[in-house]
């Protein structure tokens, strides 16, 4: 009786929560369209420049690929055949296909690369002001779908400070990427604050969603049919 008065709720929030994804892309495709647009010609011809080396022809090609990401999803989930299997799988799915994007987009390099050297900002909070709105609201994002996805898929991350320390870790890696690869890109601390702030405001957005490491621990025994 109790499994059958929980079930439509579980379909229910799964339900909302899928809509509420694809209103949020849907409405992120519509605002930048426009840009997207002006790469849609290279991208549509398979050309590198134009498209794989512009911040819209990256964006673009993550909002095309989305269906091959949610194939993806279901093939994992049904290879799977285990309780949580779609959730596992959609943590996966999404923590890479969320994050890859990103990556590549702050590793792409500047009119410089190669020629400029490095540059390094260590002093914490002073070039906040120069990133404005779009560049807060992009470094938010960079770690955003891992900080999302990772505890839903880790129980070992199914906390806020493992999380920070996940988010910071691989922030530091980006930009020391960013500096010993000569990328005409400014390697700073800002950057990482922000990109780990990112990852936890988004991590708690998943909370309730987080595995528990006691059930990792001990597992609860199926029920027999």
């Amino acid at each position: 009786m109790t499994e059958v008065a929980v079930a439509p709720s579980r379909r229910t929030r799964r339900v909302v929560l899928v809509g509420a994804a694809v209103l949020g892309l849907a409405g992120v495709a519509f605002a930048v369209r426009r840009p997207l647009l002006m790469a849609a010609p290279a991208c549509r011809a398979g050309r590198w420049h134009g498209c794989f080396d512009t911040e819209n022809g990256v964006l673009l090609m993550t909002l095309v690929g989305l269906p091959v990401a949610a194939l993806a999803v279901g093939v994992l989930a049904v290879g799977r055949r285990t309780a949580g299997a779609w959730r596992l799988s959609l943590a996966e799915v999404g923590m890479v296909y969320g994050t890859v994007p990103f990556i590549w987009l702050t590793l792409m390099p500047g009119p410089g690369a190669g020629v400029v050297p490095g540059r390094v900002s260590l002093v914490p909070l002073r070039d906040l002001a120069t990133m404005g709105p779009l560049g807060i609201g992009g470094n938010l994002l960079v770690l955003a779908a891992l900080g999302f996805f990772a505890p839903m898929r880790f129980a070992a991350l199914a906390s806020v400070p493992r999380l920070l320390a996940l988010a910071v870790g691989c922030s530091a890696v980006i930009e020391t990427l960013q500096y010993a690869l000569r990328l005409d890109r400014v390697s700073s601390v800002d950057d990482v604050l922000v990109n780990a702030a990112g990852a936890v405001l988004f991590g708690l957005a998943s909370r309730r969603w987080w595995r528990d490491p006691a059930q990792e621990r001990h597992p609860v025994p199926a029920a027999a049919d």
